[in-house]
This record gives structure tokens, sequence and C-alpha cells, in this order.
């Protein structure tokens, strides 16, 4: 029988979107949700996966996220301030939105759960919340 298990995770992370015409094109903080759930046919303990499993292969992710800023390369601005400023920084090719940073997400975990083994999961979903009423999220099927 097709089961759903979920695991949530949280981090804090700064970004900017120097395109948006509001306030997010400051430098401004979140305290993002995570919420990764695993479509798949239990095995024969009853498990589609592993908790620990789900946690030992998202939670570096997470951990690399945490307390640092996420910057677009093509934020010139960001991109000086941080190479003359020792400080935690995450580089990506895409605008820091939460929907772009649901979908590298999603790709980050599914490279992880194609690494492990015999992982029965038929569909992942990541959800991310950087407030308490907003999310974007995606999905995949395997």
């Amino acid at each position: 029988m097709l089961t759903r298990i979920a695991k949530e995770f949280h981090w804090e992370m700064a970004h900017r979107l120097p395109l948006h015409m509001g306030g997010c094109q400051n430098v401004h903080g979140h305290s993002y949700k995570l919420w990764v759930e695993l479509d798949g046919e239990p095995d024969s303990h009853g498990m589609v996966m592993d908790y620990y499993d789900l946690k030992t292969i998202v939670e570096p992710l997470v951990k690399q996220l945490d307390h640092s800023f996420l910057c677009d390369r093509s934020d010139e601005l960001m991109m000086r301030f941080f190479h003359e400023n020792t400080l935690k920084v995450n580089y990506v090719d895409f605008p820091t939105t939460a929907e772009n940073i649901a979908v590298y997400l999603l790709r980050q975990i599914t490279i992880r759960l194609r690494e492990s083994q015999n992982v029965p999961v038929k569909r992942l979903c990541v959800r991310v919340h950087e407030t308490e009423r907003t999310y974007a999220e995606v999905s995949q099927e395997f």
C-alpha cells in the first residue's frame, strides 16, 4: 500500500532579491522550515524509509545553509561584499526565491536518495516555508 512519511527541518538564513521592487531587495533573513515527504511502498519491516536515514540525507544540506547568506552569483553587489569579507555564504546560480530554494533542495535530496541503497521511493515532495504563512512546494515522481 502506498504510504507517505514526512520529516520537518529548520534553519536560519539570509538572502536578498536585488530585482524585487519591494523590501526584499534589501538583505533580510528568515526562519526557514523544510518539509520533506516521501511516498513509497513499506518494506518488510513496515517502513518506507527510516526517519534516521532521512535525517542523515537532509541534515547536511540544512547545516550547510544554516546561519549563512544565500547569494545569487548574478548579484554583483553581494559578490563584491563577500569577496572582501569572510562570512558564511553559499553561492547559487538562481534568484533566491522560496520557489527556487525548494527546487534546489529537491534536486539535492533526489541525488542523495538515489545514492542510498534500496529506498522504495515513488515520489518526493519538498515544501520550503519562508514564514509561518508562506511556502513553496515542488515534487517529483520516481
